[in-house]
């Protein structure tokens, strides 16, 4: 029995040298340079010399490439457009990941149940939200209230009054504005620099019922729901003069609004549309979505558009308004609002979940709990999370 037990003992040598051998003969052979003055080693063997090895590395190092073996890199070889196509996707997704908010601050975490959301009491059935950078502004409809929450910890700074029926909100010439959900429609506006107190009634003669509001860096545009078919309509308010321009040829429930940069966008849930508008309110594209859509999202390149009646996301390309894609399951259910946090794009659904994506690539990221009877409405991003406004329990909830 001794003897076997030195035989086997003698063999385990042997095997764990010829690996150690092996591992060394290829760290060995693994090809070296010198990048800023340090010497850096890759485990490809037809890199040296290189004139572009420190690039390589650089590649190598940060994810964006794992070579054609574990061993070479084929420097020379021909690059398909399928190997081209995914450099480029993880370029930019590791440009994403790693150079956000949420990176810098270690917060690579996703909320997986209710109970982990950090959640601030504001008014009466909060509506919509925004962020100004510092802190995020809630819209409260039925305590006619507007609150302004701090981002760094949730914590209630202070509250405005005198804003009935405030529903829409966007952040723009360091002002705070505010739509009512009132006929006709009225535009409030907030001096964050001045100590909290009753809104400014800037204009109150919008189309009825406004909802939704954008900023295109010179003129206010809200969304008017109006009073019945075929009865909605778009305004354009000067924020200096509170003068209104209201727009009716189209249009036939206006809900989401926002501007791409070039041109403002609207949903029309009647109508199953999402419609582009040139600057004097004239609808110049109509793009087909799904049933009901609300409240959109730009990230920049794409328009997600949450439809309610169909229970899905139509992603559409601003430049050209082709649909790219129709995105279902993932946990939609009544969805409604979409944000975006510079990676990530967030769906809240009415039916208590958010449901998330990765922006470049639409891959599905999963669906999340926010509560029961928590009815999830609104959503933004100040960069680092996402908040999302709770109506069911008057909560803003950050995720």
């Amino acid at each position: 029995m001794n003897t076997n037990r030195r035989t086997l003992y003698k063999l385990v040598l042997v095997i764990v040298a010829a690996v150690v051998l092996i591992a060394s003969s290829s760290l060995l052979r693994a090809d070296s340079g010198t990048c800023g003055g340090v010497t850096t080693t890759l485990p490809f063997m037809d890199v040296m010399g290189n004139a572009f090895f420190c690039q390589i590395a650089e590649a190598y190092f940060s994810g964006l490439t794992n070579g054609t073996s574990a061993t070479t890199y084929s420097p020379t070889a021909n690059v398909p457009r399928e190997q081209m196509a995914a450099f480029i996707t993880r370029t930019m997704d590791q440009s994403l990941r790693r150079g956000s908010r949420r990176a810098a601050l270690d917060q690579w975490y996703t909320p997986t149940s209710s109970l982990s959301l950090a959640k601030t009491t504001v008014g009466d059935a909060p509506q919509r939200v925004k962020s100004d950078g510092a802190d995020l502004w809630v819209t409260n409809q039925a305590s006619s209230t507007v609150s302004r929450v701090r981002a760094s910890d949730g914590k209630l700074l202070e509250t405005w009054t005198d804003a009935i029926g405030a529903f829409g909100v966007v952040v723009a010439r360091g002002r705070v504005y505010v739509t009512a959900d009132t006929n006709p429609g009225r535009l409030y506006e907030i001096n964050p620099t001045q100590p909290a107190g009753a809104v400014t009634l800037i204009a109150n003669t919008l189309g009825a019922f406004p909802s939704a509001i954008a900023f295109d860096g010179f003129n206010i545009w809200t969304s008017n729901f109006g009073t019945g078919p075929n009865m909605g309509s778009v305004s354009r308010i000067d924020p200096v003069g509170g003068f209104v321009n209201t727009f009716t040829l189209g249009f036939n429930r206006p809900d989401g609004i926002l501007f791409d940069g070039t041109n403002i966008w609207v949903t029309d849930p009647e109508a199953e549309t999402l419609l582009k508008l040139n600057s004097v309110g004239v609808i110049i594209q109509t793009v087909n979505v799904g049933v009901s859509p609300t409240n959109p999202v730009f990230d920049g390149t794409n328009i997600w558009v949450p439809n309610t009646g169909s229970n899905s996301v139509t992603v559409v390309r601003a430049s050209t308004g082709a649909v790219l894609a129709t995105l279902t399951g993932n946990g939609l259910q009544i969805p409604n609002s979409a944000a975006f946090d510079g990676e990530r794009t967030l769906v809240t659904n009415a039916a208590d979940s958010v449901s998330i994506w990765k922006a470049s690539d639409l891959t599905p990221l999963g669906s999340f709990p926010t509560g029961t009877n928590s009815n999830p409405v609104g959503a933004c991003s100040d960069g680092l999370s996402f908040w999302i406004t709770l109506v069911g329990t008057d909560k803003l909830a950050r995720f």
